[in-house]
């Protein structure tokens, strides 16, 4: 589901198709050229009364207009990883919220692909899509599974697996950054127990980023950014 203008088109300029839109009658006057998209890709658009379109939908539509896109099917982990530099692995990350952010900050900072494991929240639901104001859409993404055992998968593919956790052997993000491989995987874990223990084992690295004020940690979507903030090529 995409809502909002801004992430409805977004949507559309990645290639993605739409199966239907539902306009607020009072949007309708300023968005004619996106109905005009959207109706020329074979979609139905429906306009009326914005508490009727909150009675049909069950929430409240404050971006004035929603569609519902075709779900893609996912590409293989070879061709999402195949010409990219910087890679996020997002390990059963659960938070829509997280998710859609760490999706943002790739986008927006230049990572180039994210992989997602099973357990992962998805990327494609209504509330990831609209925290990351459609960048989903955009970054190429896919579901690596099995999992950790997929992670031999993108070391094979010449990747460093980088680990962003606490611990013994962990080396700072300003050390890590400093003579950073070409092809860096970053594996951010779940939220409250963070990475899983065979995951750290298998890791090449372990990374930290250095914290002041007696905290140990930050949100796992600001820990995303920052880390490829110092990754960034």
């Amino acid at each position: 589901m995409a809502e909002s203008e801004k992430v409805i088109r977004r949507a559309m300029r990645a290639g993605h198709r739409p199966r239907s839109m539902v306009l607020a009658q009072n949007w309708r006057p300023s968005l004619d050229d996106l109905v005009a998209d959207v109706q020329a890709a074979g979609a139905p658009v429906f306009t009326g009364p914005i508490d009727l379109i909150e009675s049909i939908t069950g929430f409240h539509v404050h971006r004035g207009a929603i569609a519902a896109m075709h779900r893609p099917e996912l590409p293989p982990v070879a061709q999402v990883l195949e010409n990219a530099r910087r890679v996020v692995v997002l390990e059963n990350i659960v938070d829509h919220t997280n998710v859609g952010a760490i999706f943002r900050s790739v986008a927006g900072i230049g990572a180039d692909a994210v992989l997602v494991t099973p357990r992962c929240a998805d990327p494609f639901y209504r509330r990831a899509v609209r925290v990351s104001m459609g960048t989903v859409f955009q970054v190429p993404w896919t579901r690596i599974d099995p999992w950790p055992g997929g992670m031999k998968q993108v070391q094979d593919a010449g990747f460093q697996v980088a680990a962003l956790a606490l611990g013994p052997g962990a080396v700072s993000l300003d050390e890590f950054a400093a003579s950073a491989p070409e092809k860096v995987a970053l594996v951010l874990g779940t939220e409250g127990d963070g990475l899983s223990r065979v995951t750290l084992e298998h890791a090449d690295r372990a990374v930290t980023i250095p914290m002041a004020g007696g905290v140990d940690s930050l949100n796992v979507a600001a820990a995303a950014a920052v880390a490829m903030w110092a990754l960034r090529v």
